[in-house]
């Protein structure tokens, strides 16, 4: 006698398709999620909890379940684009049917596989093709620098790097504008091109960043909200990048070097919606987001009256800040495997690995440049390293001498800013201390355990917190 139940358990192990059963309220009853991890949520927590919960960008209107459910009719092989539970960003090809029980409708069953690759690569060749033609010829097209970066491509596993995206997914499809803080070479284009991309409205729409500390006063606000013939010799009407933005996002880095005055015009399109040209007699209403940044303080800057208190306010409606690379230190591990992978292509290498040595030698540098200095340490490293493992010697020489000249911080001679918290010093002290009992036992877990007096799941457990990578003997 066949055992349905153990053949319909082979058969979802063995699927590619995830399944989900919700109830007539829309809550999940039932959860099978294949290898792929598409909805990002584990069978445990999905159970019981309503749809909308585990993809809280879909709406009663937008769900296909909610739909099913209300019309009593199925939707067949329907693309959709979502955030899945873990905030990711996915494309599914779904088949939602109602689940009919003596005439009653007792719920709805969904059959969805990934479909994200092929999406985006649509969506790429759409691209191209919209910038390569014009309808008619006359069809307006965006020649902006465009974007590259989305939420996935800000790498760290610390706090500070988790609560960050969190806070900017939220606000992704606000209008409010954003002041961003971070210390030059923290990555605040790469977080506000990915804010751009995560907005249901405004992604497919322009992303223009301008840097307000590369131009003089005069020739930005030409810039910023365009010219009307006849301002000035050989003017010409000429959209700004105001304009060019309507319905995007338009980046203004440095905002703390705009000129006094011409902040004073950007809080009020800030306020009112509403533009100008430079010696233009017409106003144009635009709709723009506007996120900001600052490379230092903005209570700062404020002080120093190089920013306008009043823009200020109007700005720091959402404030986000990007922590430097030496209070998020448990990243850098991960950082360098990104850079190593990336590089090994972009170069033609083999690298391989990097010495325990010279991991810790790396996460023990103040990094002044931030993760912008770490990358391009590792793009020197990898132009001429000829092994397959990075070691401490290959590492740049200006890096090097920094940590022989005591870029690990001395207390009695060091600023009240370069002392860290206690929390983050004892852990730096515990990862090596792990690090040298597990090189002097050559590997061996076990030893290295007995070494440092404490239990051997203790040791795996910390080996796994802090990211310690080489080969162990357990």
């Amino acid at each position: 006698m066949v055992d349905y139940k153990f053949l319909l358990a082979s058969i979802l192990k063995q699927l590619d398709e995830g399944i989900l059963v919700v109830d007539t309220d829309a809550n999940v009853t039932f959860y099978n999620e294949p290898a792929t991890n598409i909805a990002g949520i584990t069978p445990e927590i999905a159970i019981g909890k309503n749809i909308l919960e585990i993809f809280p960008d879909l709406t009663p209107e937008t769900s296909t379940f909610y739909n099913v459910l209300k019309n009593k009719e199925p939707i067949i092989d329907y693309v959709q684009t979502y955030m899945n539970f873990q905030g990711k960003k996915v494309s599914t090809v779904t088949s939602t049917i109602p689940l009919m029980k003596k005439g009653e409708l007792v719920g709805a069953l969904e059959i969805y596989r990934d479909f994200t690759q092929v999406k985006e690569l649509s969506e790429k060749i759409s691209n191209l093709q919209s910038q390569l033609f014009k309808k008619n010829g006359t069809e307006k097209i965006y020649k902006g620098n465009g974007t590259v970066y989305t939420f996935e491509d800000i790498i760290g596993e610390s706090s500070g790097i988790k609560k960050l995206k969190e806070k900017a997914l939220k606000i992704a499809d606000s209008s409010s504008p954003v002041l961003v803080y971070g210390e030059t070479g923290t990555g605040k284009e790469l977080l506000v091109q990915a804010i751009h991309n995560a907005s249901r409205f405004r992604k497919n729409k322009p992303f223009i960043a301008q840097n307000c500390a590369a131009l003089p006063k005069s020739l930005l606000e030409s810039i910023l909200f365009g010219t009307a013939s006849g301002s000035f010799t050989g003017a010409k009407d000429k959209p700004g990048l105001f304009e060019l933005a309507d319905g995007g996002t338009l980046f203004l880095d440095e905002i703390n070097s705009m000129d006094i005055e011409l902040q004073g015009k950007l809080l009020r399109v800030l306020q009112d919606g509403i533009i100008r040209r430079v010696g233009g007699t017409n106003t144009i209403t635009v709709d723009v987001r506007i996120i900001a940044s600052t490379n230092e303080d903005p209570l700062k800057a404020v002080e120093k009256k190089i920013l306008r208190q009043d823009l200020y306010y109007r700005l720091n409606v959402i404030n986000l800040n990007i922590l430097p690379l030496r209070e998020r230190r448990e990243d850098i591990p991960m950082l360098i495997n990104f850079f190593i992978n990336m590089y090994n292509k972009k170069l033609n290498k083999k690298v391989k690995d990097i010495s325990a040595k010279t991991i810790e030698a790396l996460c023990s540098y103040i990094w002044p440049g931030n993760v912008r200095e770490l990358k391009y340490a590792l793009e020197s490293t990898m132009n001429f390293i000829e092994g397959d493992i990075i070691a401490l010697e290959d590492i740049p020489q200006h890096i090097f001498n920094g940590m022989k000249q005591g870029q690990t911080i001395r207390l009695e001679s060091a600023r009240p800013e370069d002392i860290p918290p206690l929390s983050e010093a004892l852990d730096r002290y515990e990862r090596e201390l792990i690090q040298k009992a597990i090189e002097n036992t050559n590997g061996n877990c076990a030893k290295a355990a007995r070494l440092l007096k404490i239990p051997r799941q203790t040791l795996h457990n910390k080996v796994k917190k802090y990211k310690i990578m080489w080969q162990t003997k357990i």
